[in-house]
């Protein structure tokens, strides 16, 4: 069996990352984490031009990037597995995850995975159940699984992703009251629901088993990613900075870390990619643990290779870091997930 990418697949990593680089690229994160910061720094007064009014929570002020929102829903990357009959790309998972292993290397902000799997899971028309999804212009969050009553960009929400049976539904931003938290990420903000989870809206169960299976991997795909941007930052801080006279690099000690770099984002590769092909809940579970603890890992690992410079506000590593803290929270928690794994690995198999 050949595991290699296609050439097709090839392609379309490639054409992501292209895109990604010359709209996203370290000059428009940082612009948008200045952004994000200047905007939660004001008071409950102030209201953002364009914010809109948070029921509960005073002023919301969204993260996205309408414009390379609606980009990327040109470009397919929610209407990717929608059939080509409805208007979608009619790939598969296993391309899916490639895009957003690019958008995770990318630390692409905004619900990426929630609008996805409600262009692709809503019902047999695709991304015409929820309006505009595959063009990028309906910006759908998801409620937070594993009983945590939180929810992701809900400034810039036009919809919340709820659970309901096999599938998904989509409703109005009003059917939840929500009150702003402070995340690690400044560009994921958050919102607890008021007065805890509504009885309209479903914890990620076995109802809904194949939506948060899906959701895992691609919150897994873009860790993934996260990891490999990591290592490149390390190397190429390695290769450069001079101390002594001599490449940081040439050090025993860093070469030791880029290293261990290394064998944990192949080893969460090899993972994800394998769970994107076989769709088993036992191996998405161990994929999400794999690239949780590669993406968060290779971020320490990387800012002990810039020193001090590492914990600086201008280094792209800390904002990884943080990514991949909430990341690892979200979908399925380590807790669960090796619970899950533990519970497949000892159930007899015929």
């Amino acid at each position: 069996m050949d595991f290699r990418l296609s050439d097709d697949q090839e392609a379309l990593r490639r054409g992501m990352r292209e895109l990604l680089a010359a709209r996203f690229g370290p000059e428009a994160l940082r612009a948008a984490v200045d952004g994000a910061e200047a905007a939660g720094g004001g008071t409950a007064g102030e209201r953002a031009p364009g914010a809109r009014t948070v029921d509960g929570g005073g002023p919301g002020r969204g993260v996205v990037d309408r414009r390379l929102w609606r980009e990327l829903g040109e470009a397919g990357f929610f209407a990717l597995r929608v059939p080509e009959a409805a208007g979608g790309v009619g790939l598969g998972l296993p391309e899916a995850v490639l895009v957003f292993e690019e958008a995770g290397r990318a630390l692409l902000p905004g619900p990426l995975v929630a609008t996805h799997l409600a262009a692709t899971h809503r019902g047999g028309d695709g991304a015409e159940a929820v309006p505009g999804a595959a063009e990028g212009r309906a910006v759908v969050t998801a409620l937070e699984p594993d009983g945590a009553p939180l929810v992701e960009h809900w400034a810039d929400a036009d919809a919340v992703l709820v659970p309901e049976g096999e599938g998904v539904g989509v409703a109005a931003p009003g059917v939840v009251r929500a009150l702003p938290v402070r995340a690690v990420d400044p560009l994921t903000p958050l919102h607890r629901v008021a007065g805890g989870r509504p009885a309209a809206v479903a914890a990620c169960g076995a109802g809904a088993g194949v939506l948060c299976r899906e959701a895992a991997l691609l919150t897994a795909a873009q860790q993934l990613g996260s990891a490999w941007r990591t290592l490149e930052l390390a190397v190429g801080h390695a290769r450069t900075r001079e101390q002594f006279g001599r490449p940081v690099g040439a050090f025993q000690a860093v070469q030791h870390l880029c290293a261990g770099m290394l064998v944990r984002a192949e080893t969460a590769r090899a993972a994800v990619y394998a769970a994107a092909v076989t769709g088993d809940e036992a191996e998405t579970c161990a994929a999400k643990l794999l690239a949780d603890e590669a993406a968060g890992a290779n971020a320490r690992d990387c800012l002990q290779v810039h020193g001090g410079m590492g914990f600086t506000w201008e280094a792209e590593v800390h904002l990884h870091l943080k990514r991949a803290w909430l990341r690892g929270s979200q979908w399925r928690t380590a807790v669960a997930a090796e619970e899950r794994l533990a519970e497949a690995l000892l159930s007899p198999r015929l």
